[in-house]
């Protein structure tokens, strides 16, 4: 048949193989993965189709022959944080380092320093509107939403006019600078509001959010990863990903985000924490009901699929059996990407004094 299903084995299986591989004929595309901690994943317009076919030849001697659980869902999605170091290219990476070095330059010449960057005056500007740091706090938060949301929303149409990477240039250059003055202005003033409770004398408090505010990092959106997209050295993608954090929920950069936000919340306690964690927690509402419209008219019945097997409510789709965690789940978060993760996080929190010293500087 012309849409069959084959299983090919170049070469005699052990009983539990580390690698296996699926050909689809007409349709369908590859399937492959000869990498233990790669999960098998395929890109399909006919996913509900191929699904179904997936769980009929799980009922055969031949799946369970290649040591697969019938009950397996292959994903119709891609494998999150996987990064492997023999698909890597240096001279990607020497562009990846010179394209950061220059932003880097240009962020602070032109944003950053107070002699010739614009920073400064687009404090002074916002806080104009109003002496409260509450809410000047939510201004820079709801004005610095607008431009990430609103350019993410209007990434399809702004690909198609100007091209992945410039429109990527154009996201990236407007949104990064606002994002480093809503941080700055949130360190500077984080103790000017009124001070609702005090509990940083309670026993173990500080050593519970700063585990809750390391672990929320882990939920960073699985794109971030993509370092090489991000900064347009490869052509940026929308990613429709489903495997390590996203069986968890569906949108973790919302989660983390709410996270990190009562952790600092409570162990600061005053009103300017509140108003920050409202309008960071809103914006990433906001964000989980965009993210999925936009996925849904990306991918269609793809996501579909997806969507009802995963949950934005942590642990929801697996608690309600919608979601069927694979044996060996740990190896979805033994990769790079979160060993990463682990330094950058812990390195940020030594370097807290750094930080709060630099933003002290600027007097925003």
């Amino acid at each position: 048949m012309a849409n069959s299903l084959l299983l090919t084995t170049p070469f005699p299986l052990p009983s539990k193989p580390k690698s296996f591989h699926f050909k689809l004929t007409s349709s369908f595309t590859h399937i492959t993965t000869n990498n233990p901690f790669k999960l098998p994943t395929k890109k399909a317009q006919k996913s509900k189709l191929f699904f179904k076919k997936v769980q009929a030849i799980g009922k055969t001697d031949e799946r369970a022959s290649l040591g697969i659980d019938p009950d397996e869902e292959i994903l119709v999605g891609e494998d999150s944080a996987v990064f492997e170091l023999g698909q890597q290219k240096v001279s990607s990476w020497v562009y990846f380092s010179g394209i950061l070095g220059v932003v880097l330059f240009v962020l602070q010449v032109g944003w950053i320093d107070n002699s010739t960057g614009l920073g400064q005056d687009f404090i002074q500007a916002v806080s104009t509107i109003s002496d409260s740091p509450e809410v000047v706090m939510i201004l820079l938060i709801l004005i610095f939403a607008g431009v990430h949301s609103g350019l993410a929303s209007l990434r399809d149409a702004g690909e198609k006019l100007i091209g992945e990477r410039a429109f990527r240039v154009l996201f990236a250059g407007t949104s990064l600078p606002l994002a480093v003055s809503t941080v700055v202005y949130f360190i500077n003033h984080r103790y000017d509001g009124v001070q609702l409770w005090q509990l940083q004398d309670v026993p173990l408090l500080h050593h519970l959010l700063w585990l809750s505010n390391f672990v929320s990092f882990f939920f960073l959106y699985p794109s971030t990863f993509n370092l090489l997209e991000v900064a347009a050295v490869d052509k940026p993608k929308m990613h429709l990903w489903e495997s390590g954090i996203m069986r968890i929920t569906r949108h973790p950069q919302m989660v983390g985000q709410v996270m990190w936000c009562l952790a600092h919340t409570i162990w600061i306690g005053n009103t300017v924490a509140v108003a920050a964690s409202v309008g960071l927690i809103g914006h990433h509402l906001f964000g989980v009901w965009n993210g999925d419209r936009r996925l849904a008219i990306r991918y269609g019945e793809d996501f579909e699929l997806v969507k009802s097997r995963t949950s934005v409510i942590p642990f929801a789709a697996i608690l309600e059996g919608r979601q069927k965690l694979p044996k060996d789940y740990y190896k979805e978060f033994i990769r790079l990407p979160y060993l990463a993760i682990t330094f950058v996080t812990l390195g940020a929190y030594f370097a807290h004094p750094l930080m709060q010293a630099a933003s002290f500087r600027l007097h925003w």
